[in-house]
């Protein structure tokens, strides 16, 4: 029950509810908090039409008083109440809703007037007071009866009451302005419970309140319990009980309302009767209001969940991440080892040949200065003969000695400096540039099936990722089977999350099913959805026979130049004198089939041709020149079939301005068929077609002509064999 104990209290002074009234916005307040937050008006600002008190009144009877109200809506939550009519009975300076109450602002009458009132008597309220709810800061008039005029909620009150007793904690001091303290009495006159400082500043031992009885918290509790309850009244009729409930006010009033108010012409209903109804209906409201109560705390453990699973998944996290770095880390000093020995060979490589080739020059070195000073100490002898005996060789020995002192002898053979740079750029930029990236595949997209749909031989799905997924996506695979139960295969690939699909075969079932990708794979595949083209039945007689009714139109991308469109690609004719083909824009290959073309002009007896076509079909020759075309060409007067310039069957029987041709494709049977003015032209014009199929014709500037689709068959033919004359039985 703790959760509703902000339900208790009083929005003003903070505190359980004491003697709370109704206003007619439907929030509560306390009566000495009313009379606390009371502002008065001035006359000319206080419409007659707005005085109102809490019977009669509806929900917004008093909106256009919002712009009396002296508690702006836009503020900070708090609201200055000017002009009190009486001293604030309530100690609380300041609400937990942020609704200050401040002292009183006029002047207040002698102490002493006020211990001369009875008992339970209120100073009265000065004509054009103003009352602001606190709650939806909305303003309201009082009429003459003043606070008197809005009903009490006895409901609440006994509510409080429960709670109170239901609560084993010692009673508070009601008059404490911080922290109540532990009540020592009760006042079983002015009901409040005292502690003994309060009890000494607000209700001394003399004068009229000596007469008050005092006696301890918990009598006082139990004689609360214990008091009866008071009957409800009429608000008007003070001396009537409250017996019946106005539909139209939504209010309870007495007979006396009946009779004289202004409930007299309204619905009522008895009282006891609208309070079980209205129970009934909170009841039902509570159900609904329940589940969704549970639902949140279910939601609630979800979220609880989370935030477990999100603190494990953290510390995981963490550790994988302190993990890679350790690893970058002990590679990069695996590399620093041996970038360090490089370095170290290269030194060592330097010293050796530095230093043999310091050994080499001081050996030479001494060798010269050696022959240098023999040579100088053979210049000193006086003796000719000995010496040109010696000379020539030591010449020749100074010369060769001085010739292997010769070009780069005396350049050293290695560079003080280190030939070594360490290109640690692309490193830097590289670690600056770590970051996360996507680790994870997607999540299975959901299928759309609200915007999935087939027309004809073309389904049409949209798909979408799941609300809650943060995954990055590159695009989408879309696959489809055969048709027959077979294999999927892959139709789409790229980003868009819509495709149709074109070219599929009439009267089949196909499953469909969509996957995400993005740089770390491929996700899971979405739930499979079936999907079936268009389709109709044939008559009874043969349910292994199906018929299709296919909508298409002229196809003006595959068209010859020369073919002119209109009526929405339904109308077709021809800027040229040769024939040109047009093919429809939807392909058959199995299923029964049949459309009609109507002649909407017929000039010069043309020739124009009626058919089905490969889609390599030539088109700039009469349909059924080449072997890619399966057609009956007519005049005037007479019809002949053409395939491969084959010409067979010539009938009787020709077109003109309004004739009608129908052409019946049947690959149940593998048959063509074609029909003037509803009537078989013929007989069977082909056999043993089977492949993918368009509708076509061919026609020159002298031939308009209008194309009909999605017909039933033809209600001549039925399925069954040909027989040995080629007419259908």
């Amino acid at each position: 029950m703790d959760e509703m104990e902000e339900e208790l209290k009083c929005p003003v002074c903070g505190s359980f509810f004491r003697e709370p009234i109704i206003l007619p916005c439907s929030h509560n307040i306390c009566l000495a908090c009313a009379r606390n937050i009371l502002v008065q008006t001035p006359d000319a600002e206080s419409p007659q039409s707005s005085r109102a008190s809490g019977s009669g009144v509806s929900d917004y009877d008093y909106l256009d008083l919002d712009k009396m109200s002296l508690y702006s809506e836009a503020d900070s939550g708090y609201g200055s109440y000017g002009g009190f009519v009486s001293a604030p009975t309530t100690p609380c300076q300041k609400s937990p809703n942020g609704v200050r109450v401040f002292p009183p602002a006029v002047p207040q009458p002698p102490p002493q007037h006020h211990l001369l009132q009875q008992p339970g008597s209120l100073p009265p309220i000065p004509r054009n007071s103003c009352i602001t709810c606190p709650q939806c800061h909305r303003s309201l008039i009082l009429d003459d009866r003043g606070l008197r005029g809005f009903p009490k909620n006895r409901v609440l009150e006994g509510v409080v009451d429960r709670y109170q007793q239901s609560k084993a904690a010692a009673l508070k001091c009601q008059l404490c302005e911080k922290s109540p303290k532990e009540a020592t009495v009760m006042c079983e006159q002015c009901d409040v419970f005292y502690c003994d400082p309060c009890r000494l500043r607000c209700h001394p031992p003399r004068g009229p309140l000596a007469k008050h009885r005092l006696v301890p918290p918990a009598q006082g509790r139990i004689s609360r319990r214990a008091s009866p309850r008071k009957i409800s009244t009429c608000t008007e009729h003070e001396l009537e009980n409250l017996s019946m409930y106005c539909v139209q006010c939504k209010m309870p009033v007495c007979y006396q309302c009946l009779e004289e108010g202004k409930h007299g012409t309204h619905e009522v209903k008895a009282l006891g009767a609208m309070w079980k109804l209205h129970k009934g209906q909170l009841s039902q409201a509570l159900n609904g209001l329940s589940d969704r109560a549970t639902e949140a705390k279910e939601f609630l453990v979800q979220l609880r969940n989370m935030v477990q699973h999100i603190q494990e998944n953290g510390v995981e996290f963490e550790a994988c991440l302190v993990a890679q770095c350790d690893a970058l880390i002990d590679a990069l000093n695996r590399r620093k080892a041996q970038l360090l020995a490089r370095v170290n060979k290269e030194h060592e490589h330097k010293l050796k040949v530095v230093r043999d080739q310091i050994s080499h020059c001081t050996v030479k070195l001494r060798q010269t200065t050696g022959l240098m000073e023999y040579c100088l100490e053979v210049i000193k002898e006086n003796d000719p003969s000995g010496f040109l005996q010696i000379s020539d060789a030591l010449i020749r020995r100074v010369h060769m000695t001085e010739s292997q002192w010769g070009k780069g002898t005396l350049t050293p053979r290695m560079n003080s400096d280190f030939d070594l740079t360490l290109d640690s750029g692309p490193l830097l930029q590289t670690i600056h540039q770590l970051d996360f990236v996507q680790m994870k595949v997607p999540a299975a997209p959901m299928l759309q099936l609200e915007e999935c749909c087939t027309q004809n031989n073309s389904a049409t799905l949209s798909w979408k990722q799941p609300p809650l997924s943060t995954i990055a996506v590159d695009g989408y695979i879309l696959e489809l089977d055969d048709g027959n139960g077979g294999q999927f295969r892959e139709v789409y690939v790229g980003t868009e999350t819509i495709c149709t699909v074109d070219g599929l075969h009439f009267n089949s079932t196909y499953r469909s099913r969509v996957k995400a990708f993005n740089g770390s794979g491929v996700g899971q595949y979405s739930k499979t959805l079936i999907m079936q083209t268009s389709e109709t039945g044939l008559p009874p007689c043969d349910m292994q026979s199906i018929g299709t009714v296919a909508w298409f139109t002229f196809d003006p991308a595959s068209a010859h130049p020369d073919i002119m469109f209109s009526n929405d690609n339904l109308t077709v004719t021809c800027n040229s004198y040769d024939d040109r083909v047009v093919m429809g824009n939807s392909a058959f290959s199995r299923g029964v089939h049949y459309w009609e073309m109507t002649v909407d002009r017929y000039d010069n007896h043309p020739d124009p041709a009626f058919g089905v076509a490969r889609a390599d079909v030539l088109k700039d020759v009469m349909l059924g020149k080449d072997d890619k075309a399966w057609a009956m060409y007519v005049d005037n007067n007479r019809s002949w079939f053409m395939h491969n310039n084959s010409h067979t069957n010539r009938t009787d029987g020709g077109i003109s301005k309004g004739a009608t041709i129908g052409v019946l494709l049947d690959f149940t049977r593998g048959l063509l068929i074609f029909l003037i003015n509803d009537e078989q032209q013929g007989p069977v014009a082909f056999e043993a077609l089977e492949g993918v199929y368009y509708p076509a014709i061919s026609l020159n500037r002298n031939v308009q002509v209008t194309l009909h689709t999605g017909l039933p068959i033809p209600d001549f033919y039925t399925p069954g064999e040909a027989d040995p004359t080629g007419s259908v039985c």
